[in-house]
């Protein structure tokens, strides 16, 4: 199977932080089972790079366990919402595929399915 999981939610909300906790999981299930699974930061969800490198923030734990699995952050995004410095601090690849952005048709014709949060 392939999967790209996508996060879009932002940080701040209960909502948000319950969003990015199901791409983590979901993550570390498709991991588990082996399956080809890539997670990109989108949107607002390029913010949650540093949030989640905080040691002491509630789902940094279960962030390192699928870490290895990160393809990147789309670079409008980043740069948009100031996440851009962050990001590269981080060693998380800022994507530029298409017009500054990840090319996910690309990913659909490659067979992955995609899933957002």
């Amino acid at each position: 199977m392939k999967v790209a999981v996508f996060v879009f939610a932002d940080v701040g909300t209960h909502e948000g932080l319950g969003r990015v906790v199901n791409a983590l999981e979901s993550v570390k299930q498709f991991k588990e089972a082996k399956d080809d699974v890539k997670i990109y930061f989108d949107g607002t969800g390029t913010k949650w790079i540093q949030e989640l490198s905080k040691s002491d923030h509630i789902a940094h734990g279960l962030h390192e366990a699928v870490k290895d699995k990160v393809e990147g952050a789309c670079l409008f995004c980043a740069t948009a919402f100031g996440a851009s410095k962050t990001a590269q601090q981080c060693k998380v690849e800022l994507i530029d595929e298409k017009d500054q952005h990840i090319d996910v048709r690309k990913l659909v014709a490659d067979g992955y399915m995609i899933m957002n949060f």
